[in-house]
């Protein structure tokens, strides 16, 4: 078995989900979730089937992130594995509703940070092992980071 990280494309001003799911009307039914989760919302959605011809099938309402997703799945190459790229909105406004969608199974990230998904390879194909979701910590936060923490949050409209 041969274990590699391989990095993911993520275009500026855009986040990355990643999960894996179960069968071939994934990326109609994921679809459906994220152009009813945030009016507005522009996507591109690939998924990699595990079986019979074994495509990588894609949607989206943005051709430039419904290619992105697709590069993206063609790197990782693991069955039943999905990438959504989205802009206009943020993981956690469509997230709970990805997790809703019957096909997926778990979700491996949510984010804008850099990702590198850790990908096993046997001889039978590819499997997603986990992934590495930005950087290590260098520290603890103190007063300030705390105070700028609250004051970033409240900036983008997610407190009051």
């Amino acid at each position: 078995m041969e274990i590699k990280p391989v990095t993911m494309e993520i275009p500026e001003g855009a986040n990355i989900i990643i999960g894996q799911a179960h069968f071939i009307k994934t990326v109609e039914d994921l679809y459906e979730v994220l152009i009813n989760a945030v009016p507005g919302t522009k996507f591109g959605i690939a998924f990699c089937e595990a079986s019979g011809p074994r495509l990588v099938r894609a949607e989206g309402n943005d051709a430039t992130l419904r290619e992105t997703a697709i590069q993206n799945a063609r790197t990782i190459a693991a069955g039943h594995t999905f990438v959504v790229i989205i802009k206009e909105a943020f993981p956690v406004n469509v997230l709970n509703a990805v997790k809703a969608c019957p096909e997926v199974c778990t979700i491996f990230c949510a984010t804008a940070n850099p990702v590198q998904v850790i990908v096993a390879e046997t001889e039978q194909g590819r499997g997603v092992l986990g992934v590495v979701d930005g950087y290590s910590p260098k520290g603890v936060e103190g007063e300030k980071d705390i105070q700028n923490r609250r004051q970033f949050l409240r900036k983008i409209g997610y407190k009051f």
